[in-house]
């Protein structure tokens, strides 16, 4: 019976540290791009994205649990910049 506990708390705790990393590479990668690249690139401002970013690992580290709503906002929000805001930045900004 413990061991069924054991696998649920060590595939949270898998999930949760994804999920923290996931949001922590987001808002780094966010941190090192040029402010006017997010402008040319036509999506929000840097500092939109850094408080976004910023809130969503902030509330990540308070509340430690991946299905909390604040979490899975967070999460939302650090998979588009990662998706979409990050490479339109990046082909703007290659090679320079």
């Amino acid at each position: 019976m413990f061991a069924v506990f054991a696998v649920q708390t060590a595939v949270m705790t898998i999930v949760t540290l994804g999920l923290f990393a996931l949001q922590a590479w987001a808002f780094i990668d966010a941190v090192a791009r040029r402010p006017d690249a997010f402008v040319a690139a036509d999506k929000l401002t840097k500092p939109a994205w850094l408080i976004i970013l910023g809130v969503a690992l902030l509330a990540h580290m308070l509340i430690w649990s991946p299905f909390s709503l604040f979490n899975l906002a967070g999460a939302v929000a650090a998979i588009v910049y990662l998706v979409d805001t990050r490479p339109a930045i990046q082909s703007l900004t290659r090679g320079r």
